[in-house]
């Protein structure tokens, strides 16, 4: 049996601030072929002013637009994607564009609230019970999109280490990617 792929995205802080993603590669990595992506990278984002306002504004003024553009150029074939934050969007609009999503996972992804169209693919969104920005419960049904509200998480809920276990866990167990 072959390894699946799975593509990892980061969140709006990229690799300097990801720490918190080795709870996700030291669970997953014996159970998939692991690509991962800096968004800010892929978005060309200036980081000389690290902070979250500013690298918010640069992927909301292009930034994303660019960082989907340079994925629809990495990957050419279908695809499965673990998103977090920011780049959940960034999977969303390639997917949106490119029709290649097999299997999408999205933990945190606010901005996805401001779309008005899926992409293809079985998707799957995690959001926060407190996250300020989680789309509305209306979006949600008109999307008719798979989501799981988790009880007293707010945004940064993925870089929680019980939260990111649970995740991989269920990943692992639904491998049927």
């Amino acid at each position: 049996m072959s390894v699946k792929k799975l593509i990892i995205l980061s969140d709006l802080w990229g690799k300097e601030r990801a720490q918190w993603l080795s709870y996700y590669l030291d669970e997953l990595k014996g159970h998939f072929d692991i690509q991962y992506y800096d968004c800010c990278e892929l978005g060309d984002i200036d980081k000389s002013d690290y902070s979250q306002e500013n690298l918010h504004q640069q992927f909301v003024n292009e930034g994303i637009d660019r960082a989907f553009q340079q994925l629809l150029e990495l990957e050419k074939g279908r695809v499965n994607l673990l998103a977090f934050s920011v780049g959940g969007t960034i999977a969303w609009k390639f997917g949106l564009k490119s029709g290649l999503i097999q299997e999408l996972y999205c933990v945190s992804s606010t901005r996805l609230r401001h779309e008005k169209l899926q992409p293809t693919g079985k998707i799957t969104l995690y959001f926060g019970e407190k996250d300020d920005f989680k789309p509305s419960s209306n979006w949600l049904n008109q999307m008719n999109v798979n989501f799981k509200m988790v009880t007293g998480k707010g945004h940064e809920m993925y870089r929680d280490k019980d939260f990111a276990s649970a995740f991989c866990q269920e990943l692992i167990t639904q491998k049927g990617l």
